[in-house]
């Protein structure tokens, strides 16, 4: 066969492929690359930012009397000894020691303070939230090197009549200041342990997961 034959055939077939959505099951949309089901190097997340009812202990060295064990407002406000209604949410740990920090100089010297988040919800921004056809839709606080199958496993998985390989990820691109949607294969991840489906998650991801038609 001439060898622009051949070159005519494999390009009428790429542009078939484009023209179904792509090839080797992309049809519902792009795909993020597969992730390890144990990460293989564990590494830090973005830094946390304190939200509406996380539990916090804060610290003050030498200072015991002037420290607590608080729970943020849903306002996003704290009380702690000697201030009142200090703003919390959307500051990290290390911003709001900071913030205690200066008001605890009107009244002792060079106060060393630490903020420890002892339980979390996060910010909607920090969470990854479920919804469709699963056990238990939930939102749940994103962790460092979370993929799709901690999240699945945390709504104990699809419901009888889920369309999982139907799903989608609707992710912000910061970049574009966009959502993009990405096609997730929740069927063969979970019923076949398709390891290709796992894919890594980010703060603020929605999974949408629709029922079958039939």
């Amino acid at each position: 066969m001439p060898i622009t034959r051949v070159s005519r055939l494999l390009a009428g077939s790429a542009l078939v492929c484009l023209a179904l959505g792509g090839c080797a099951g992309s049809a519902n949309g792009p795909q993020l690359p597969p992730a390890s089901f144990v990460a293989m190097q564990e590494g830090p997340g973005e830094e946390y930012v304190i939200g509406p009812l996380d539990e916090l202990t804060i610290f003050v060295w030498r200072n015991p009397e002037l420290g607590a064990k608080v729970q943020v407002r849903p306002d996003g406000r704290i009380t702690t000894p000697l201030i009142t209604d200090m703003p919390a949410v959307g500051k990290t740990p290390s911003m709001l020691a900071e913030d205690i920090k200066l008001q605890l100089s009107q009244y002792i010297q060079d106060p060393l303070v630490s903020v420890i988040v002892n339980k979390f919800a996060g910010t909607y921004s920090q969470q990854v939230r479920i919804v469709g056809a699963t056990e238990k839709p939930a939102s749940i606080p994103y962790r460092a090197n979370m993929t799709l199958l901690d999240a699945m496993i945390a709504v104990g998985g699809l419901s009888e009549y889920a369309a999982g390989n139907r799903a989608k990820l609707v992710r912000f691109d910061k970049q574009t200041g966009r959502q993009r949607e990405y096609a997730v294969r929740l069927g063969d991840l979970l019923k076949k342990g398709d390891t290709a489906a796992n894919v890594m998650l980010m703060p603020g991801d929605v999974i949408i997961i629709p029922e079958s038609t039939f």
